[in-house]
């Protein structure tokens, strides 16, 4: 069986990161009328969604028997 619980964290965690970073970018583009900003807040929101996922994946692969 492969220990995934540590990984699946660190996933989750770097996702929460990033989606929040891509949020502050988001608002921050916008506010200051940027639009190469704004794109890359949603660009790190998704990387961040993605992640959250993998490691929700994770959790539940490591789950089983």
């Amino acid at each position: 069986r492969i220990n995934m619980g540590n990984d699946s964290v660190k996933d989750k965690m770097k996702g929460g990161f990033n989606k929040a970073k891509g949020e502050v970018k988001d608002k921050v583009g916008d506010m200051a009328d940027r639009t190469d900003m704004q794109a890359e807040g949603k660009k790190d929101k998704a990387k961040g969604e993605i992640q959250k996922d993998i490691g929700k994946a994770k959790d539940k692969f490591s789950d089983k028997d």
